[in-house]
């Protein structure tokens, strides 16, 4: 009988990305243990982080990094670069330079292949809009392609291909983490802002929020779809959810709020129960 893999499986969503780490904080003092990672966009960014150090001391270093971020470490606005970007028809707001530096500065290895647990990184081929998949190489450029946001920075060229945002084809890889051959699928999500009163404010905002709306009804598809071929456990969002994926601002609440819900969700039988979180099912939320 083939010994079973499990995958860890993370997804995008901007600045809910520090979601993540309160789950695997939990997940981690649990003693839950993975074959491999494969993440998407921020998810990536998280997952090659954790792939080098999938331990308690690891998680608490991603936690004090994502506690240091600012909006502006990531998307460095300036009036004079928009400008710029519109009259020359450049494709993209911002340049990637803000980007590198902090992915530069916080990665603890150069190549895929040197992570402790196997990395699996998801991009979009700009080209065909097909999932690509790199799983070895250089670290730094693989997840700059990943977190390429469309119209928001650049694609980037690895090889012959030029590769954007791995939430455009996949935010959420659980084919990807079947295709690699594993039979258990742990989901860590990043949510949507469910309560969120108004649409955010900005075009890149607006973006993000649209695009993480839409990954939210592909992850449910995908978890219907490959529910025969794999046991798929999602770690319950956090609903309600009134943080846009744009604001920086709410780290510390997202993580502890991530850490104490996902504690709750094992503590009932996350991790063998199956099936769409009632969380990610359509749903409103009533004030007063």
């Amino acid at each position: 009988m083939p010994t079973a893999k499990t995958a860890l499986v993370l997804a995008g969503g901007g600045s809910l990305g520090a979601v993540q780490v309160g789950m695997l904080q939990a997940l981690v003092e649990a003693d839950v243990t993975f074959d491999m990672v494969v993440g998407a966009s921020v998810g990536a960014i998280n997952g090659a982080y954790f792939a080098a150090r999938p331990n308690a001391q690891g998680v608490v270093e991603l936690a004090d990094f994502w506690r240091g971020l600012r909006k502006a470490d990531v998307f460095p606005f300036s009036v004079v670069d928009t400008l710029t970007a519109i009259l020359r028809g450049r494709g993209h707001l911002l340049r990637t330079s803000a980007l590198q530096s902090l992915v530069r500065r916080s990665l603890p290895i150069e190549l895929i292949e040197e992570t402790e647990l196997p990395l699996h990184i998801v991009t979009t081929n700009l080209l065909s809009g097909a999932e690509e998949l790199l799983s070895s190489g250089n670290a730094e450029q693989a997840l700059l392609a990943s977190a390429a946001i469309p119209l928001v920075f650049p694609s980037v060229r690895i090889g012959d291909k030029l590769l954007i945002d791995g939430g455009v084809a996949s935010n959420t890889p659980i084919a990807s983490a079947v295709s690699l051959g594993a039979t258990r699928v742990i989901v860590v999500p990043t949510g949507f802002g469910c309560a969120c009163p108004r649409p955010p404010h900005g075009l890149v905002a607006l973006a993000l929020h649209t695009l993480n709306l839409m990954s939210m009804r592909q992850l449910v598809r995908d978890i219907e779809l490959y529910a025969p071929r794999a046991s798929i456990h999602v770690v319950a969002p956090l609903c309600p959810l009134n943080a846009s994926v744009f604001d920086f601002s709410q780290t510390d609440q997202l993580l502890l709020r991530a850490y104490h819900s996902t504690q709750t969700w094992i503590e009932e039988g996350g991790l063998i129960l199956t099936g769409v979180p009632d969380s990610l099912k359509a749903h409103t939320h009533h004030s007063g």
